[in-house]
């Protein structure tokens, strides 16, 4: 997907569609982090620190019950 910037005061803005939004469950009051290398562009909403652990939590939990399964399936 291509996108321009556009116009907003005096600054320039980048619209983000609703569907894009919906998949990254942001919505207009999320804040996003905007990181970049002088050439490229990131930007990754702020998740809540309780997010943030539930998701790591979950992840510790999948690789200690299917880490060797899931290596055997990346070989």
């Amino acid at each position: 997907m291509r996108k321009t910037l556009c116009k907003h005061g005096n600054s320039y803005a980048l619209v983000i569609d609703k569907p894009i939004l919906e998949l990254l469950h942001a919505t207009p009051q999320t804040p996003f982090e905007v990181v970049t290398d002088g050439q490229s562009l990131l930007l990754s909403p702020v998740r809540n620190p309780g997010e943030e652990k539930k998701f790591k939590d979950a992840l510790a939990m999948v690789h200690t019950r299917f880490g060797r399964a899931l290596k055997k399936l990346a070989e």
